[in-house]
């Protein structure tokens, strides 16, 4: 029987994707493991292995295709004895047409035919669909394949299956799994707002260029809706003054120049907001639905510009690292998220975020929290203002606004004024940090 390879969800929060460049042609021999394809995901570009051993019998889409939905077949892998001459036959009905096609003409069919796994054996009941590899390593461990439910298209068992099997694992039925798949969650969409067509009348006698929505954009539109409608955000602001931070950087510096380490002002916003959430752990916490889950390490994200949107990496158990460690990591996130290089999991999780536009020259703002971050912290310029000291005399510092944006689900006021309090006091004392 020939394989549907379908397009892999590869974020938790990918429903389609851009095929950006096939890695096999058509008549190549893959095994498990072998690259088949980039996939241009809402964040990043990323490679597809193949789980299944066979031959390259039909590329169904095209590169440079995009809104791709999860779950499309999107090429058919043939088994050892199985031609080009057996693709149709036993292929889904709607599966999307072939590669010369510009796009398919239905990628909602298949989406919806995954969702409830086929059962493994043909109709006669007396075979059990298993790629071959799958079937030897089932023999080396002993284990009968009629009772493994496999993870596959439509049902096929394929080598993960196997491996993660012991003897007398038993498999579920299509009709238990059936209802779970239906009961599946739903990506949130966008609340309904003036249509395309209404928004484009209003402008029709003025000159425009209507520029289309690629996969981040339309990320950053659906989740920030979403962040402003359903988390009550309440806003926390302080001033800090920097002048003895940015001496003390300045003396660092020059220590770790043989090094080649600079250190920079976010450098130390990133570590005393990481020491902040070990002082006040019970704000080192995210929203998870029904419940507060409170984390133990401080995982901090930053966030990152880069063209067309932004990412968050997340600079994990940042309390116990070096400034001089902090920052190269951070360099390092920072470039491969340019690049769109990044994995899911590296801007993935974390309790907080930092967001420094002060660069830019931004005196303050608020920001958007990321669910499920319990707070982000907004970052201005460090300004030279006049100051009244604690003697009454009128001076000249280096002042830099913050606010702290909190989920009130989360974090009440006196809890998110003791945070930031703590970032507060560790930014006027750096030496405090090195402690």
């Amino acid at each position: 029987m020939t394989i549907e390879i379908l397009m892999p969800a590869l974020s938790p929060t990918m429903e389609e994707g851009t095929l950006a460049k096939w890695l096999v042609k058509e008549g190549d021999t893959v095994s498990s493991g072998d690259l088949l394809a980039e996939i241009e995901t809402d964040k990043a570009t990323m490679e597809f292995e193949a789980v299944d051993e066979g031959t390259i019998g039909k590329l169904l889409i095209a590169e440079g295709t995009e809104a791709v939905k999860v779950n499309t077949a999107i090429a058919v892998l043939l088994e050892e004895g199985e031609s080009a001459d057996d693709i149709g036959t036993t292929s889904a009905p709607d599966a999307p047409q072939v590669a010369d096609t510009p796009k398919p003409e239905s990628s909602e069919k298949p989406a919806q035919q995954a969702a409830a796994p086929a059962a493994p054996k043909t109709e006669g009941g007396d075979r059990v669909f298993a790629s071959p590899l799958a079937r030897r390593i089932a023999a080396d461990k002993g284990l009968d394949l009629s009772q493994i439910t496999g993870s596959g298209p439509h049902g096929r068992i394929v080598k993960a299956d196997v491996e993660a099997a012991t003897p007398g694992t038993t498999a579920k039925s299509a009709e238990t799994a059936a209802p779970k798949a239906e009961q599946a969650p739903q990506a949130t969409a966008m609340p309904a707002g003036p249509s395309a067509s209404s928004v484009a009348a209003i402008y029709e006698d003025r000159e425009y260029e209507e520029i289309k929505l690629d996969g981040m954009r339309k990320t950053i539109a659906a989740r920030l809706t979403e962040a402003k409608q359903t988390v009550p955000h309440f806003y926390l602001r302080r001033d800090i003054r920097l002048d003895a931070l940015l001496k003390f950087r300045g003396d660092l510096n020059k220590q770790l120049e043989p090094r080649g380490v600079k250190l920079s002002v976010n450098d130390f916003i990133i570590k005393a907001c990481a020491l902040a959430l070990q002082a006040v752990p019970a704000a080192n916490a995210v929203w998870a639905g029904d419940r507060v889950l409170q984390l133990k390490p401080s995982d901090v994200a930053v966030a990152v510009a880069i063209e067309g949107g932004l990412f968050t990496p997340v600079l994990k158990d940042a309390d116990m690292k070096s400034l001089s460690a902090l920052s190269a990591e951070m360099k390092d996130l920072a470039t491969r998220a340019r690049d769109r290089k990044l994995a899911p999991h590296e801007y993935q999780g974390g309790s907080f975020a930092i967001s420094n536009l002060g660069m830019f020259g931004i005196d303050n703002f608020d920001a958007v929290i990321n669910p499920p971050h319990g707070a982000i912290l907004a970052v201005g310029a460090g300004v030279k203002k006049p100051v009244v000291g604690k003697d009454g005399e009128l001076s000249v510092a280096t002042v830099m606004s913050v606010t702290l944006s909190v989920d009130h689900r989360v974090i009440d006021g006196a809890l998110g004024a003791e945070l930031l309090q703590h970032i507060v006091d560790n930014l006027e004392s750096p030496m405090v940090m090195l402690a």
